[in-house]
């Protein structure tokens, strides 16, 4: 699997008839964009990893029920995205990804996915999001090898 930057959009291109590894492609040189992306990878499973795009869909423009849609299925992902940022030690921000909505509340997401790094943190790391996240701590300049401690997350993600 490469892990590409500059991406004007996210994308996950699977291994196969036109490359020979999997690619993905994260915005521009945002490390929380690849972390955010890794986290979808961590995730997928075999069967996801051979579709684009793991087989989703992306609408960048959703109204308030699309949103909460949205948001239901993206916090598992952005859980293990603030493991993964705190083992990097980077900060981490949940995202809404939704610019278009005034006055959308953001803080039931915030301590959803809060509460999904808590039970991610009590079930136990899936294996390879222990090992990215292992990898992270020690060669990231401020990493961080207690990023299972759920100390680290005990406040609200920053919005």
């Amino acid at each position: 699997m490469l892990l590409v930057g500059g991406a004007s959009e996210p994308l996950y291109l699977p291994s196969g008839k036109h490359r020979q590894n999997a690619e993905i492609h994260f915005r521009e040189d945002f490390p929380s964009s690849a972390l955010h992306e890794l986290a979808h990878w961590c995730l997928a499973g075999k069967k996801r990893r051979e579709q684009e795009d793991y087989g989703y869909w992306y609408d960048a423009i959703r109204d308030a029920s699309q949103q909460q849609n949205f948001e239901a299925v993206e916090v598992r992902p952005q859980s293990i995205e603030w493991i993964l940022s705190v083992a990097a030690g980077l900060e981490f921000r949940v995202s809404s990804d939704n610019f278009l909505i005034e006055k959308h509340d953001v803080k039931p997401f915030r301590s959803a996915v809060r509460s999904a790094v808590h039970a991610v943190l009590k079930d136990g790391l899936p294996t390879i999001v222990q090992r990215l996240a292992v990898a992270l701590a020690l060669e990231m300049p401020a990493g961080n090898l207690e990023f299972a401690n759920p100390a680290h997350y005990q406040r609200l993600p920053a919005k």
